[in-house]
């Protein structure tokens, strides 16, 4: 079960969802529709997959409604799943902490074994989305606890997440598996680049992902108007690849400060034509603003740009300059300034750019593994029907 992303859009659920199948296990994946992805109920690739409608929230009021209708989408669709076939384990992909209940429901009715797929830390999600610790923020807190209390066991986008899943959740580390979301390395790699992008010569630096107000593209909008204002650089053009909340905002933004000839907007795209466009950039960005969760999240555009060798500039977050190493520019004052002016470092130093992408091959081709992630993802499974009683 996932809430926030469908499926197959949310890469690492599927594949999750296909180590599964691959293991002979039947899979039946329950998520939202949206990215194009529309069908109530379809087989793909021999998982079944249920969706739901989703309303997401606009502001902190907005996401008990979000989340509760969510969940009653939940518990109908399991309930759709259970009259198929017998469920033997239910796996919750956060956020929101709230799935345990339908866990819970078919635990107490079934005996159902419970695993929770760490995605988010939705107590400092919260945080760095609103800027308060309020009575909602005690409560995202007691539901991951009360998530981790009930879980049979959990996966960990990485080591800091383990940490938290035994020292806050109380989990045995035994039951606790890092599985961190690497891409298929089959999928994504360098192609021919998108010709309109790379035509007129320019410097082409880019962002792909979430465009929600925690991810940080104002400040890249803002960047861009300083290097192309403030510093006179014509020589730049920056690509913005994906969607979210903050998308048409982000778009009037850039037409506000005059950008229309300095950032495109691309929308939301998959498969070869993100490649495609992808293999244009000539640097990335990670805009995401320093704080309490940002700092301990591994991205999935810090491992597609070091799979693609694209070097990056990022602020100082502390997990993805671990997971990056000096493959990325480590930007320490939080400000558009400051950003674009790396930005402009590696503009004017090819040679530099050479290296760091080499380094970012190389980390890449050592490190990430989907094949040993499946591996320990399968372990997991192992796990939930193997050794101690079920958590009650």
């Amino acid at each position: 079960m996932v809430e926030n992303l469908p499926v197959p859009f949310d890469r690492r659920v599927w594949q999750e969802a296909l180590a599964l199948r691959g293991a002979g296990h039947t899979v039946s994946v329950i998520c939202p529709k949206g990215k194009g992805f529309t069908e109530s109920h379809e087989i793909r690739d021999g998982v079944y997959i249920y969706r739901h409608d989703l309303v997401e929230a606009k502001s902190a009021g907005g996401y008990p409604a979000e989340y509760l209708t969510a969940l009653m989408h939940q518990l109908r669709l399991s309930l759709a799943v259970r009259r198929r076939q017998r469920i033997d384990a239910i796996q919750a992909c956060n956020p929101p902490d709230l799935m345990f209940l339908i866990a819970l429901f078919h635990r107490l009715l079934f005996g159902t074994r419970f695993l929770f797929d760490h995605h988010d830390l939705s107590p400092e999600l919260y945080v760095s989305r609103f800027g308060r610790k309020d009575a909602l923020f005690r409560v995202l807190s007691l539901l991951e606890r009360l998530t981790f209390r009930l879980a049979d066991a959990s996966i960990a986008t990485n080591e800091t997440f383990r940490d938290i899943a035994i020292s806050r959740g109380n989990m045995d580390p035994d039951r606790v598996f890092v599985v961190k979301s690497y891409p298929d390395p089959e999928k994504t790699h360098r192609c021919p680049p998108e010709p309109a992008l790379v035509q007129g010569g320019k410097c082409i630096i880019g962002y792909v992902g979430i465009m929600g107000a925690q991810d940080g593209v104002e400040t890249l909008i803002r960047a861009m108007d300083h290097i192309v204002f403030a510093e006179g650089r014509r020589d730049i053009k920056a690509v913005l690849v994906g969607d979210g909340p903050e998308f048409e905002r982000l778009k009037a933004l850039a037409r506000t400060l005059n950008l229309e000839d300095a950032v495109t907007f691309t929308g939301y795209l998959s498969g070869p034509t993100m490649m495609q466009h992808l293999s244009a950039f000539d640097i990335g960005v990670i805009p995401d603003p320093p704080n309490g969760c940002n700092e301990k999240l591994s991205m999935n555009k810090v491992f597609e740009y070091m799979m693609l060798g694209i070097p990056f500039v990022q602020f100082n977050l502390a997990q993805a300059r671990r997971e990056a190493g000096s493959a990325a520019l480590v930007t320490t004052d939080h400000s558009a300034a400051a950003l674009a002016r790396n930005i402009m470092v590696l503009v004017d130093d090819g040679a530099r750019r050479r290296v760091m992408a080499s380094r970012a091959r190389a980390i890449a081709g050592r490190e990430f593994l989907w094949s040993t992630q499946a591996t320990r993802y399968l372990e997991a499974i192992d796990c939930l029907f193997t050794g101690k009683e079920i958590r009650t």
